[in-house]
This record gives C-alpha cells, structure tokens and sequence, in this order.
C-alpha cells in the first residue's frame, strides 16, 4: 500500500512537471514561477491589451503532491474589484470544472475560464457606460455593435472538416499542406518546428514521409511529433506521439496539444544536437516551437497574450478549507 502511494505520487509530480512546463511555454511572462519546490506559482490574466475597461486579476496556486489524481489545487484569486456575489460566482465555476475533470490537468482550463469572466465583467461594465450616454443615435448605436474588428475565426477552420474519419484513401488521399516555423537555437543545438492538418492516420504517415524527403530533416537528431485527431461519430480522439530517441518529448509535447484542446492537426519538431547537453531546457525549446507555430498558423488563436512583463509576489499568512477546495488568505 504504502509503495503504491510513492508511485502515485512520483506519477503527480511528473503530470505536474508536464503541465507548469507546457503552461510556461503557452503564457510565457504572465506565468511566474514563486517557488519551484514548494510548487507555487501564479499567473497574471486580463480580458485584452485592447479592451476597455481593462480588468486583470492574479491566480495563485500551490500544487498539493497528491494533485491532479486525488486533490484540486490550492488557489487564492486577487482582485481588488472582485468582490461578494461576483467572486463567489467565479469561484463556483472552477469549482465545478474541477469536480467535471477529476483527476486530470485543469490549471489551464481555470486561467481560460477566469479571462472568459473578465471578458464577460468587461463587456458588461462597457454596456452600463454605454447606457449612461444621452446622446446616442440609432447609428451610433449601430456601430457599438459592430463586429469589423473582431478577429474572424471562421478561416481558421480546416477545409477537410467534414471528411469522414479513419477512411482507407489509399494513394489517392491528398498530402496536407505542411508548414514550416522558426528556428530557436540554444547552445548550438538547432530547434525547428513543422505543422500539417491532418484528419486520417493515413495523412500523418504522408506528412512524416514528405519531412524526410527533405535532407537536412532527414538528418535531424531527433524529430519529435504528436497529433490529434477529431472522431465526429465517436466523440473520441485518436492520438498518438513518438520521441524518436529524445525521451518523453513526444509524450510532452501531445501533453501541450491536449491542453491547447487543438484538434486535426500534427507538430513536428526536429532537433539537430549541437554537442551540449541542454539539460530540462530542451523540453522548455520543443514546446515553444510548438506553440509558436500553433500561434501563427491560428489553432490556439483563443490563446490572448500579454505583451508586457508582469511581476508576482506571495504572502500565505492563512489557509483554511471549505468542503473540499482550499483557498489562500492573504493580508
């Protein structure tokens, strides 16, 4: 009993290690490491750099050894705006996406969830100020709800959606467009990433096929990959990975894509050694690839980013339990 208990903790603190890693690589400066041992962190979200009125709030978080198999993190939201019914509301629905996802990654699931509450508490602050306006003409009113400047998702959606899944095409399935990304270089070892759409296993097989066409791919010391695949008449995914000799790179890096929730699509990152040995920081390369290009080719394009460095500190004076989620009291 006692061994089984060591190895379910020794498997949470390696999910947890996959998570703040994938967490870092997708919000970048808003992410903020307070004490890595005592696995507390927090991260600064906001509605918009663009939106008016700009609301921010600070998650705080510490990770009990037992999350995310048996318990929920311990968190504290700080936001001096965010008071009574409205804090409790919030509350209740990370709450509640906790007990829907037991035993699984949800911090990323919670931030998203937070900036859809600021997203929300902001247009509805802009609507009271709106009212409050004597002089507006049905045509200003008409152009207050103009979408123009709203980002059009629509075209991000694959031309193959639609295409019944896990469908033997044999040679005559097309090969999906594949897509080349930046180069990030660290210690002379080189890191590129490469993304296709992709909806049948048979297409990973061609883009992996037309990768290696390429000779200096080809000669790459590790090219690492992860897709999903979307099962419209299952409502399951078909997933898979593979290190290809950089041990449990592929596994993180289908770790990344779980969390962006991304779907029928494959990233490819190769790697070409340099001679260093990079140590955890070759993870920390191989996810940024991925989400970059992830980024650029509009798969995460949910994902709102803050430009500016934010800086965090963490004072528990208190912490007290209610029911089963603990929060953090601060001075």
């Amino acid at each position: 009993m006692a061994y089984s208990k060591v190895e379910e903790n020794v498997d949470d603190l390696q999910s947890q290690i996959e998570e703040v890693e994938a967490l870092s690589s997708i919000y970048g400066d808003e992410w903020c490491v307070i004490d890595e041992a005592s696995r507390i962190f927090c991260i600064q979200i906001s509605n918009s750099l663009e939106e008016e009125p700009k609301l921010t709030t600070c998650l705080q978080i510490i990770l009990p050894p037992d999350y995310p198999s048996a318990s929920p993190p311990i968190y504290q939201i700080n936001a001096a705006w965010l008071r009574g019914p409205e804090r409790a509301k919030l509350a209740n629905s990370l709450e509640d996406l906790y007990v829907e996802h037991m035993g699984e990654s949800i911090l990323y699931l919670w931030v998203e969830k937070i900036r859809e509450f600021l997203v929300e508490r902001a247009q509805c602050s802009e609507t009271v100020i709106q009212q409050e306006k004597v002089n507006l003409t049905a045509e200003s009113e008409e152009t207050g709800d103009n979408d123009d400047d709203l980002p059009d998702f629509s075209a991000l959606k694959l031309t193959k959606e639609n295409t019944q899944l896990f469908v033997d095409y044999s040679n005559d399935e097309e090969l999906p467009p594949i897509k080349h990304g930046s180069t990030i270089t660290d210690r002379r070892s080189t890191f590129q990433p490469h993304l296709a759409p992709v909806v049948t296993p048979r297409q990973v097989k061609l883009v992996l096929e037309k990768l290696y066409e390429n000779k200096k791919i080809a000669s790459a010391t590790h090219n690492i990959y992860a897709y999903r695949i979307y099962c419209e008449d299952k409502h399951s995914f078909m997933q898979d990975c593979e290190d290809d000799g950089e041990t449990a790179a592929g596994g993180r890096l289908l770790h990344l894509l779980q969390i962006l929730d991304v779907r029928n699509v494959m990233v490819v990152v190769s790697r070409w050694y340099g001679g260093i040995l990079l140590g955890p920081d070759r993870f920390k390369h191989i996810n940024n690839c991925a989400r970059n290009i992830l980024l650029e080719e509009g798969y995460a394009a949910s994902l709102v980013r803050c430009s500016h460095r934010h800086q965090c500190s963490l004072q528990v004076t208190k912490v007290y339990e209610p029911g089963p989620f603990i929060a953090l009291l601060l001075p």
